[in-house]
């Protein structure tokens, strides 16, 4: 399937899943999982509230049915079921009066984006409010307001999907994504879109890798997660990816690992390098999404994100403005093809170890030419560079990066090595001892 056909496919089920209300638990996601589920053989796991996972405690689970505030004419001036940002994220139970002081006092607008609702949530204090557009605040009288909210918070779970596609070796590459934000389409919709897709792609035929692909609450879910298969992750995982705000069509952008220096992030730089060198470096210290989960110390996994339009970094970000009309067909449809090409070249790559200690002598093997001439200094320069970063820490493209040699002219090079016994492929681990 090409870009632009998948990207179609991606912006319709952008479009089915934007008006369910989502939150880091509740019915919201199970419904957003339940569609998924229609395109991909994901499996759901529920996590009970109260159940510790590594400093953090699940929470209780929050679902909401309607809320408004209504003015003394009867007419509905704030309404959740006209754009669900307008209630404050787990807000508690309410059904009250008060004039239009104290309600002021609950609410939240953007004096700098007047015509945006902001996205605000309370998850760990118990709280209420109502967000609203600024030009819209501007516009409420005095007088006194009935204010409801009919949501309930007790003791649930937290849910979250995973799908493990097999391959040939129990290496693992490491795919996460998040689904609990309501209706936001970059910042939200556009990562598990995208992993859909992948996953689906992966499904399509045999792969070297074994692939452990997670929909999870961000933050908690993905601490959630990590407090159960941790051992098992650190074990075989190889190279992550943190896949979020790859929807919109402005720009390409990366976030790099702790160190910046795992096998996720050299191939996400090449791929960006070859395929949208324009793209914007961040830093880690620019970090904010499950990345400081998947990588914190002690964790210690090699995951990284390519994004469009990073979080916190585009205007209409967590507000109702980030919409169907921030992300397009062509947005998704980029962000995949570059995924994919990560993805391939992981497949492809494979790591050698010289297998003597020393530099090894190559006359008694018959690859140092018995004359010297120019062409053959270079060809030897090139084993022998070669040799050099033959470590297992490097893959061939790694080194072909490092030494300016083609991986083609690297591959003919191997294939001597490795009929001499001068070689030995590696297991493509994380570290080599």
């Amino acid at each position: 399937m090409n870009e632009t056909a998948v990207g179609k496919e991606m912006y319709a089920l952008v479009n089915t899943l934007f008006p369910i209300t989502r939150s880091i638990t509740g019915e919201g996601v199970r419904e957003t999982l339940r569609i998924i589920q229609d395109h991909i053989p994901i499996k759901t796991y529920e996590v009970p509230s109260g159940t510790k996972v590594f400093d953090w405690t699940v929470p209780k689970e929050w679902n909401i049915s309607d809320a408004y505030v209504m003015n003394e004419a009867g007419e509905r001036v704030i309404d959740f079921k006209q754009h669900n940002l307008h209630v404050v994220g787990y807000s508690t139970p309410v059904d009250t009066e008060m004039t239009l002081e104290e309600l002021q006092g609950r609410l939240y607008s953007l004096p700098e984006q007047p015509d945006a609702i902001p996205y605000v949530t309370s998850y760990y204090k118990e709280d209420w409010g109502f967000c609203i557009k600024e030009n819209e605040r501007k516009k409420l009288t005095e007088g006194t307001y009935r204010v409801v909210i009919n949501s309930e918070l007790k003791a649930g779970s937290l849910t979250y999907a995973e799908l493990i596609i097999p391959g040939e070796t129990e290496e693992e590459v490491f795919l996460s994504s998040y689904m609990c934000h309501p209706s936001m389409c970059n910042n939200e919709l556009s990562g598990p879109v995208v992993l859909t897709y992948l996953a689906k792609w992966l499904l399509e035929q045999p792969r070297r890798f074994t692939y452990r692909i997670v929909l999870v609450p961000e933050t908690i879910g993905s601490i959630t997660y990590l407090s159960s298969h941790i051992e098992e992750m650190q074990k075989h995982v190889i190279a992550g990816f943190n896949l979020t705000c790859v929807g919109d069509d402005r720009a390409y952008s990366f976030m790099p690992s702790r160190y910046g220096d795992t096998l996720a992030d050299r191939v996400s730089l090449r791929v960006l390098r070859r395929m949208h060198p324009d793209f914007k470096m961040y830093s880690y210290l620019e970090r904010g999404s499950d990345e400081r989960q998947y990588t914190a110390p002690g964790v210690e996994l090699p995951v990284c994100s390519i994004m469009r339009s990073k979080y916190g970094e585009y205007p209409e970000y967590h507000t109702s403005l980030d919409n169907l009309e921030l992300v397009s067909p062509e947005g998704l449809g980029g962000a995949y093809e570059a995924y994919v090409a990560c993805i391939e070249e992981i497949e492809a790559s494979r790591r050698y170890r010289v297998t003597c200690l020393g530099e090894p002598q190559l006359g008694k093997r018959g690859l140092y030419p018995t004359t010297s001439f120019a062409s053959s200094a270079d060809s030897v320069q090139h084993m022998m560079n070669f040799i050099a970063y033959a470590d297992g820490r490097n893959t061939l493209e790694d080194i072909s990066e490092r030494i300016g040699v083609p991986v083609k002219e690297l591959t003919k090079i191997v294939d001597s090595l490795l009929a001499a016994d001068l070689v030995e492929e590696i297991s493509p681990r994380k570290t080599i001892s």
